[in-house]
């Protein structure tokens, strides 16, 4: 348990003489040592390039400036008349560097897979374009058949009426409706699938649900501290120095605010189930460690970056086995578990939940296909990230996810990080089946990716668990440390991925950032590279290519101005060796120096 010594304005919370309870959902971290050890500082190549602290106010000051250049913005980038940015989010780095991630609509069409993001240079200009276009965008937006095939609205709690976009196939348009469909699912879960059909044949092209689940279960955390205030005479679950998070009370429903947790004195919770507090108590702690963490170690104050704060709901109706991120409230929700004695709301469940939230207002994943995989993983990835940080001696960071939960009930943990197979279900590596498979599952290929480029393949035991990683690839992996390896994952995730990010684009994206952080030439770099090459998403970095791996550099050729391209191809113009960052065929004209959106030079 961390003091009140980082400068939190704390109230210290008593739960008698049993731990606090908050629940599991994910386990991975920053540096390698015994839990009780301070957390130590990172050590980084290039600080310029990690994300500046950057206070609420700025932030809002970033994205207002980004607004107000957004028709700027689309000239310099040549865009067409019918084109128009919104500007969704802002990085700013040390040096001054800004990463601004822009949506983009087409004759007013919103476009689903078209967001980008222009790297900006301290002076203002673009060095720099990550997006999935690599032509003029352009679709017929009315074509004849397309009022016979609009989608009749839903009639379930929460459904939204079809609304016309552009979504995107790869880099090609596709006229199309977006229809969200309400209801409940199987075991509780508020419904928000996203359906997307083809405005000219009525044929379902894709779904996924927009309310994003995780499991967990009631373990104790000890005596912590947390953010309440005052009000009315009574103290109240509202946490002042976080963004005015709130814990609210349920108390079986299933929908609602709920009702905010009072109490006549600063003590909350007694260590039981029993005592509706507690699970409060737990709610509110995890959303306070995953607020610090993220603006201590990544300089962002809270899930938008706005200084907001989120509101955790607990109680969700009865024998409810999970919790979920429901962008629509921008909310957290917890249930009892089994026979409403397990809540779960264990420290990194809170982690793995907000996270999804960092993912939606950052990258976007698609919950869907590959870049749902990722979304999974990323929540997985920094909600064990912050557990390691958090270095609470009652919940130990790991890299099993779930450990607590028996969910099975043989003591098992949900998932594995080492090996995400021994769970029977999730991939060590990737496939071509990978974007076919459960994004819960699927998501061990990031998961397996992580803990190979923070600890390294083979036998280890870390705080007093034992791993044994395997390879894809069958050679070694040599770790970087679990701070080096997040935030290589944080970089990539909020400078480089894109909504329809998938793993090839995933290691480019890592490989960006490693490059920027440490430098292409460094053991960051080729870790980065080797770790993807364990989880088989292209070649270890001294091979000259395996075309038969997503994102393989195939060996160097000399450039072609009319050659088509994938990801991770290596050229040589004019005696320089540049590598391809987004699959497109070559304009005449095009030269690899010209267009550093495609091409990064080695």
């Amino acid at each position: 348990m961390r003091s009140t010594s980082r400068g939190r304005a704390h109230r210290r919370v008593a739960t008698g003489t049993a731990l606090v309870t908050v629940a599991a959902m994910a386990a991975i971290g920053l540096q390698a040592g015994p839990a009780s050890a301070a957390p130590a500082k990172p050590s980084q190549g290039d600080p310029g390039q990690l994300p500046a602290k950057v206070s609420a106010q700025e932030y809002k000051a970033l994205v207002g400036k980004a607004k107000a250049q957004e028709d700027t913005t689309a000239s310099e980038l040549k865009f067409s008349d019918k084109v128009e940015l919104k500007a969704k989010d802002v990085v700013k780095n040390q040096d001054g560097t800004t990463h601004t991630r822009y949506l983009r609509t087409y004759e007013g069409l919103p476009v689903i897979g078209g967001d980008l993001i222009v790297h900006r240079a301290p002076s203002g200009e673009i060095e720099g374009v990550t997006q999935g276009l690599t032509s003029e965008l352009k679709v017929n937006t009315t074509p004849r058949t397309l009022a016979s095939t609009k989608p009749a609205t839903p009639k379930a709690k929460g459904s939204v009426a079809p609304q016309k976009i552009v979504w995107m196939q790869g880099s090609n348009p596709v006229l199309a409706w977006e229809t969200v469909v309400g209801g409940t699912q199987r075991d509780g879960t508020p419904s928000r699938l996203h359906v997307i059909t083809d405005a000219a044949t009525g044929k379902t092209i894709t779904q996924w649900q927009g309310v994003q689940t995780g499991t967990g279960n009631s373990q104790y955390s000890g005596t912590v501290q947390l953010g309440t205030s005052q009000s009315g005479g009574q103290y109240v679950l509202r946490d002042t120095g976080r963004g005015n998070h709130e814990t609210t009370n349920l108390n079986r429903a299933q929908s609602g605010r709920g009702t905010l947790f009072s109490n006549s004195s600063d003590t909350w919770g007694n260590g039981s189930p029993s005592n509706s507090q507690t699970a409060a108590v737990d709610a509110a702690y995890g959303a306070g460690e995953t607020w610090d963490f993220y603006k201590t170690v990544f300089g962002r104050s809270g899930i938008r970056g706005d200084g907001v704060g989120a509101y955790s709901r607990v109680h969700y109706g009865s024998n409810y086995v999970n919790a979920f991120w429901d962008d629509s409230c921008f909310c957290m929700t917890y249930g009892d578990g089994s026979g409403n004695n397990a809540p779960l709301t264990e420290l990194d469940v809170a982690g793995h939940e907000m996270s999804h939230g960092v993912t939606s207002n950052t990258a976007g994943l698609i919950y869907e296909g590959e870049s749902g995989g990722l979304n999974e993983a990323t929540s997985d990835i920094m909600a064990t990230a912050m557990e390691f940080w958090a270095n609470n001696p009652s919940d130990i960071g790991d890299y099993l996810i779930g450990e607590k939960l028996n969910i099975f009930g043989n003591g098992q943990p949900l998932r594995y990080m080492d090996k995400p197979s021994k769970d029977g279900n999730s991939l060590d590596n990737w496939s071509t089946n990978a974007g076919n498979v459960d994004v819960h599952y699927s998501s061990g290929i990031a998961n397996h990716f992580f803990y190979l480029l923070s600890e390294g393949s083979g036998a280890k035991t870390i705080n007093g668990v034992s791993y044994n990683s395997p390879t894809g690839d069958g050679k070694p992996v040599t770790g970087i440390g679990r701070e080096k390896a997040a935030a290589i994952w944080f970089k990539a995730l909020t400078e480089q991925m894109r909504s329809n990010t998938n793993y090839a684009d995933a290691r480019r994206a890592t490989l960006a950032a490693a490059s920027a952080l440490y430098g292409a030439t460094s053991p960051e770099y080729t870790a980065t590279a080797n770790a993807w090459a364990g989880v088989k998403v292209g070649s270890r970095a001294s091979d000259p290519g395996d075309p038969g791996n997503p994102g393989d550099p195939g060996g160097s050729t000399t450039w072609a101005a009319t050659g088509s391209y994938k990801v991770g191809d290596l050229v040589t113009y004019e005696g320089v060796q540049y590598r391809c960052l987004q699959a497109h065929t070559a304009s005449p004209g095009w030269t690899p120096p010209n267009v550093p959106a495609l091409w990064e030079k080695v």
